[in-house]
């Protein structure tokens, strides 16, 4: 297998208030390799977007990450200058995120922010990268990129601004892209359109993708991996086949019983009882126990460790879904 192009072991990032420092990502360990689609996915709340931050080291305060390496390609950005970081964000590794109204700034043309993405990074001339930003456009499914690139973000739906943020991730030919929850707006043929063009792009030029959501059909559809988040924990990863079509978590199992796309039609969706703890609130032991069905005693007593299955399949669980057993 190749080096990893990013290795996460060990991150925790927390929030303070006054009465304590509460962790919303507690222990993550990712691995993305080059050239792969990851989805990180989890109910709301489970610390996926904190996580795909943290990777990037844009935690405000009262954030902090407090422990952890997060190393791409070799090099920790935890020990990174800030100088550093900023030569790294938008150019080795880029973020789309949810709206890209809050990315986009609205009195200046599509164009010109997309121009200085290129500039910031390196040195073109001015037709050099008016025809870059062009060509980006084209890539992502926009017509007649020339006269678009003239024009201002209110001027394009929800789905063309997203992929304008795409495309604009893409310009300098990032290693990484980290993509939080980008279609969550958009409707189901706007979506499909953008995992096309995010899994053509990915194919085509080499570029990792993190793709975090809630959507497990969104991840069928895309990934090549996943990871399974709960209560700040990665608590299952594999591959997207082992992963949805033999899951060992009985959070996953409930995932996938309560999503329409995943199961066969006619059948009765299966709720998973009660809802996420929040960061303040978390069980001891196994943080999903007081709402799991396959419960034990010694769930809330000890917190269950990394289990490795010969294919590659990870999942943290004392009393895990019998292999074989389907949704």
């Amino acid at each position: 297998m190749t080096s990893a192009l990013l290795e996460v072991r060990g991150l925790r990032t927390v929030f303070h208030d006054l009465a304590g420092a509460w962790p919303a990502v507690d222990g993550v360990d990712l691995v993305v390799q080059p050239g792969e689609i990851v989805g990180l996915v989890g109910e709301s709340g489970s610390g996926k977007s904190v996580t795909g931050f943290s990777l990037v080291q844009l935690i405000d305060a009262p954030g902090e990450i407090i422990s952890g390496d997060i190393l791409f390609k070799g090099e920790d950005l935890r020990q990174a200058s800030e100088e550093r970081l900023r030569r790294l964000r938008g150019d080795r590794i880029a973020m789309i995120f949810q709206d890209p109204l809050m990315t986009l700034n609205p009195v200046l043309p599509i164009g010109e922010q997309m121009c200085e993405a290129i500039q910031e990074h390196r040195s073109c001339s001015a037709q050099e990268v008016l025809e870059e930003a062009s060509r980006a456009l084209s890539q992502v499914g926009i017509s007649s990129p020339e006269t678009r690139l003239k024009q201002y973000p209110h001027e394009f739906s929800g789905g063309m601004r997203q992929r304008v943020a795409i495309a604009t991730a893409l310009l300098n030919k990032p290693d990484l892209i980290i993509a939080d929850e980008p279609t969550t707006a958009l409707d189901v043929t706007i979506q499909s359109q953008i995992l096309f063009v995010v899994q053509k792009l990915s194919r085509e030029t080499g570029t990792a993708v993190l793709w975090i959501t809630h959507d497990l059909a969104v991840v069928a559809e895309l990934a090549d991996r996943v990871a399974v988040m709960y209560a700040g924990r990665i608590v299952e990863t594999g591959t997207v086949d082992d992963v949805l079509d033999r899951p060992r978590h009985p959070y996953t199992l409930g995932l996938l019983g309560s999503s329409s796309a995943m199961v066969a039609p006619g059948e009765r969706l299966r709720q998973i009882n009660g809802a996420a703890p929040s960061i303040d609130t978390r069980p001891s032991g196994c943080p999903f126990q007081p709402r799991c069905e396959r419960a034990m005693s010694v769930c809330a007593q000890i917190d269950p460790l990394s289990q490795v299955m010969s294919n590659g399949q990870t999942y943290r669980c004392h009393n895990p879904v019998p292999e074989g057993v389907a949704q």
